[in-house]
């Protein structure tokens, strides 16, 4: 099961798409170019605007 995708922060998404950006560049030079390593920032980027999201709304109740 796919969890949702959280609203980002103007800075996380920039970060994101540095990183997107960073990979497709990689992606050019070769197919079996490691990406790991930017997918991993990108995935801690999404868990902690979910964990801000969850925070969020356990205050505003």
């Amino acid at each position: 099961m796919a969890l949702p995708e959280p609203k980002l922060t103007a800075g996380e998404k920039a970060k994101v798409a540095w990183y997107v950006a960073r990979m497709y560049k990689r992606g050019i030079a070769g197919e079996n170019v490691y990406q790991a390593d930017l997918e991993k920032k990108v995935d801690r980027i999404l868990d902690g605007a979910r964990k801000r999201e969850e925070k969020a709304a356990k205050t505003k109740k």
